[in-house]
C-alpha cells in the first residue's frame, strides 16, 4: 500500500465528524488487516477507481458510535438502527471519500468515485475487491468506536 493514502483519509474522516456530527474521534494506530470479518455492526464501502491507483474504502461503526453520530447529524434522538442510521453511514462514507479524494488531488492523484454501499449485521463481512493488503485504523469517540479500511493497488506513482 502507497502510505501516502492513509493520512488523507485520516485527516478526511476526522473533518466530517466533526462538522458534520459535531464528534471528535482519536485515531489509533493503522495495522494490515488479516480478515475479512467487520469490526462493528453497520459498514459503508466505496470505491475510488484513477488512472494511478484504485483504492476501496469501507467505514464499519458500533451501533452506539452510529447513534450518536446520526443524532448528532440530524439534531435528535435516533436510537435503533434502522434505514435513517443506514443513511447517515452512506453519507458519511460519501463525505470522508470526497475530502479525501480533494486532498490526493493535491498529492497528483486523480480519481472518479462509486456511489457508497452500506452492510448492516452482526459479523457481517467485508471483501474488498482489488487484490492488495488492507489497512485498518481504529478510531474512538466518547460514544463508541468505529474502524476505517484502506485497499489500495498503485497502477503507478505520480
Amino acid at each position: 500500500m502507497n502510505i501516502e493514502f492513509i493520512d488523507p483519509f485520516i485527516k478526511s474522516t476526522l473533518n466530517v465528524l466533526q462538522i458534520m456530527a459535531q464528534t471528535d474521534a482519536t485515531a489509533g494506530e493503522p495495522v494490515v488487516k488479516s480478515d475479512h470479518k467487520a469490526r462493528g455492526d453497520v459498514t459503508g464501502i466505496i470505491g475510488m477507481i484513477g488512472e494511478q491507483a484504485k483504492v476501496s474504502l469501507s467505514i464499519t461503526f458500533t451501533a452506539p458510535a452510529i447513534l450518536s453520530i446520526t443524532s448528532n447529524m440530524l439534531g435528535e434522538a435516533i436510537e435503533v438502527l434502522d434505514e435513517t442510521a443506514f443513511d447517515a453511514v452512506g453519507e458519511i462514507t460519501n463525505m470522508i471519500t470526497g475530502g479525501s479524494k480533494k486532498l490526493l488531488v493535491e498529492k497528483g492523484y486523480k480519481f472518479d468515485l462509486s456511489s457508497p454501499s452500506v452492510i448492516a449485521g452482526k459479523d457481517h463481512i467485508i471483501i474488498h475487491q482489488l487484490k492488495a493488503p488492507i489497512v485498518i485504523i481504529p478510531f474512538s469517540t466518547d460514544a463508541g468506536d468505529f474502524f476505517l479500511e484502506i485497499c489500495s493497488l498503485c497502477l503507478y506513482e505520480s
